[in-house]
């Protein structure tokens, strides 16, 4: 026979159900000066310790629920939710850039060195770094300037992107980025993936076969490194994210001519032996405009729509 599903229908109680003197246990219990301070999760072991059976850790909770005593204990404070950043589109190079700060180790546990890296989200080029041996606003904001030299686009809207850490909020640096008409953008505290740019372009960096698993000798050392591993990354490292070619040639516009000879190739192939394709041939368009959040694009293309 099928329940009564009616919200107003009486109900027998359920015989599992906690009595009234069993709830006011658990209140007084949970507000006694030995477990005032304490969620449910550790006074229920404690009473099991002591011997002593009441209830379930989810009773003590829906009792307290209940009573509107559902709050955290402590010291603890509730989370808090940071909204998601606003997102930022590049159509073009030059036009939004992620910058990080990464440790490089030496052979003396707990010395490192500091590689400063800013990025192009579009082209995925490294537009500029520096290695220090400690981290510094000054040394960011003296990087930011000689990138933007270099790339030709002083007073040219552009947002650079970063996370929370000390030197990216540096007054010396947000001074500097606010003298040459930079946009300041950030991702969420403790959400790495909201620069996820830079990131992947570390992570490429650390896991290359040349990297020196003993930690780097010097501070001249470790720049030579770098210095060649970023020519090599920028000049010769197809990105998978930008069809297998190099940061420059998409940072040049040089990517849509060496994807269409790949199509054509692809299309000669296709029509010679047309049996061996299950299906077309590889994607070898080029992408399009790229977003610092895409999540956060797709939400406000829902919203718009």
């Amino acid at each position: 026979m099928k329940a009564d599903g009616r919200v107003t229908a009486l109900r027998p109680t359920p015989a599992n159900a906690l009595t009234e003197a069993e709830r006011q246990t658990i209140l007084e219990l949970c507000n006694s000066k030995e477990f005032a301070h304490m969620p449910p999760s550790q006074i229920v072991p404690r009473l099991a310790d002591q011997g002593r059976y009441i209830g379930s850790e989810s009773s003590f909770y829906r009792v307290l629920h209940g009573a509107n005593q559902q709050y955290r204990r402590g010291r603890s404070q509730p989370p808090h939710r940071h909204p998601a950043p606003t997102t930022h589109v590049a159509c073009g190079p030059n036009q939004v850039w992620s910058w990080d700060i990464t440790y490089l180790p030496s052979p003396v546990r707990g010395q490192h060195y500091y590689l400063y890296l800013i990025e192009d989200i579009y082209s995925r080029k490294a537009v500029g770094w520096e290695v220090h041996s400690a981290e510094s606003g000054e040394d960011a904001a003296a990087l930011l300037q000689r990138s933007i030299i270099s790339e030709k686009c002083l007073r040219k809207p552009l947002v650079l992107h970063s996370d929370n850490g000390a030197p990216m909020k540096s007054v010396t640096l947000l001074s500097k980025m606010n003298d040459l008409g930079v946009t300041p953008s950030r991702g969420r505290p403790r959400v790495s993936n909201d620069n996820a740019f830079s990131e992947s372009l570390f992570r490429t960096l650390k896991y290359c076969p040349q990297w020196p698993q003993n930690g780097f000798a010097n501070l001249d050392v470790t720049r030579a490194w770098v210095r060649d591993f970023m020519r090599w990354y920028n000049t010769e490292h197809r990105h998978s994210r930008i069809r297998f070619v190099t940061p420059a040639q998409r940072h040049q516009g040089l990517d849509i001519a060496v994807l269409g000879k790949r199509h054509k190739l692809y299309q000669r192939a296709y029509s010679e032996r047309p049996e061996r394709w299950s299906r077309s041939t590889r994607n070898w368009q080029p992408v399009g405009d790229v977003a610092l959040n895409p999540e956060r694009l797709e939400v406000a293309q829902k919203e718009a729509a």
